[in-house]
């Protein structure tokens, strides 16, 4: 697709932003920085943007489906013109930019949205006295924990103190600087330290680990048979007992109820029960917060939604390949072995571990759009197909969820 036509709409993705417990209790909408871009998400009318927000801050989280408050960047003109649309004003947190020129006009802009009540954070933030005006009127400030130091953090915090604000440490690496960051006083965390794994030396997958991989990987077969599935599933009591609980449950309106594994499998339909199983397989592991498996879900399915997209052969390995990508994180492996353990195919192996093949090409734009990356995309990348996919996985995965935890 040309770059034309990729102007044509806004590539939106979102990034979690956590407290200290790893619970999300808010989403920074991240959008093409082309002015057309921002200015067709900003410009529109009340009713599309309310739209937008709902679809990408409404989560299955804990059980409960909840709307959290989406962080939405804004540039220095459209903070100066207003050409912002009505917003809910507890939905939103408009986020100023590091670049903007810091003049008269830009805080006059400010303060108009802080009277109508909206809350401001500043990004990437950097002090220097002429932001006082701005720190006066914010509520969240972000630093960047990767462009300073310890001691130049502490300097920072140091200026930022007096102000009162909330402090958000972005670009949070690994476990140790989010503890780090707690210590210092920060409330807010943004980063990729979920993904990393907490490797155990000399840590295997489990039996029951291993025979759900197995069940999935079977799924994955147009041969697959509903004995050969109750085989697999038998071997996992915690998964059976779901299953079963799935198929009696309300929602199915059986007239009588199911007594046998290969009896569910013929009344959920194949396609059911590989979406349950991946479910089931994603929440497994309490320790780890519940945003990696959303993640993972949401990695998944958009994979397998453009390959559908583009008439690829064997879609569900697309979906394999992006959930299984990060399942060391929650294995708590190294990737390698990880892949060495669980029965995958030879092509999504190689997806995973290089990006190679044509599963591998599709999950690594798959991971650089959910990252907002746009720039590492190629040129000849699909944005109508993408967009359209993450909206889709986003919405399938909030529904999957809170399908899974109505099951209890």
């Amino acid at each position: 697709m040309t770059g034309e036509v990729l102007d044509s709409q806004v590539l939106m993705a979102r990034q979690p932003i956590f407290d200290h417990k790893q619970r999300v209790v808010a989403y920074e909408l991240l959008y093409r920085k082309e002015d057309a871009a921002e200015a067709s998400f900003l410009d529109g009318s009340s009713a599309t943007s309310e739209v937008l927000l709902n679809a990408f801050t409404s989560i299955s989280d804990a059980g409960s489906v909840r709307k959290v408050p989406a962080f939405i960047n804004l540039t220095y003109d459209i903070v100066v013109e207003g050409n912002i649309p009505e917003l809910p004003r507890k939905e939103v947190v408009f986020e100023l930019l590091e670049d903007v020129v810091v003049d008269e006009a830009f805080v006059n802009g400010v303060r108009n949205l802080v009277d109508q009540g909206y809350r401001i954070a500043l990004d990437d933030f950097t002090y220097t006295p002429d932001y006082d005006p701005l720190l006066e009127m914010a509520q969240i400030v972000k630093l960047d924990v990767m462009q300073h130091n310890h001691a130049e953090l502490v300097e920072q915090i140091k200026h930022i103190r007096p102000f009162k604000v909330t402090l958000l440490a972005e670009k949070i690496e690994t476990h140790e600087k989010l503890e780090e960051c707690v210590e210092l006083g920060f409330k807010l965390f943004q980063g990729h330290f979920l993904s990393k794994p907490k490797v155990v030396k000399g840590r295997k997958v489990s039996t029951s680990q291993v025979a759900l991989m197995q069940l999935l990987q079977e799924l994955q077969k147009s041969s697959a048979t509903p004995e050969v599935l109750e085989a697999l599933i038998i071997q996992d009591p915690v998964l059976t007992y779901k299953l079963l609980r799935i198929v009696n449950s309300a929602a199915n309106s059986l007239v009588r109820k199911v007594e046998s594994v290969s009896e569910a499998i013929v009344l959920l339909g194949i396609p059911q029960v590989k979406k349950w199983a991946t479910l089931i397989a994603m929440s497994a592991n309490t320790e780890k917060p519940e945003e990696l498996s959303r993640q993972l879900l949401i990695r998944g399915r958009m994979s397998e939604q453009v390959a559908e997209r583009h008439k690829r052969p064997n879609a569900p390995s697309y979906f394999m390949a992006g959930m299984m990508s990060g399942l060391d994180a929650l294995l708590d492996l190294e990737r390698s072995m990880m892949l060495e353990q669980v029965p995958l195919g030879d092509d999504i192996k190689q997806a995973i571990s290089d990006g190679s093949g044509e599963i591998g090409e599709v999950l690594k734009n798959v991971i650089h759009y959910e990252a907002g990356d746009w720039d590492l995309l190629p040129m000849n990348f699909d944005g109508d197909v993408y967009e359209a996919s993450y909206r889709e996985a986003v919405l399938w995965t909030k529904e999957a969820m809170q399908a899974l935890a109505d099951q209890g």
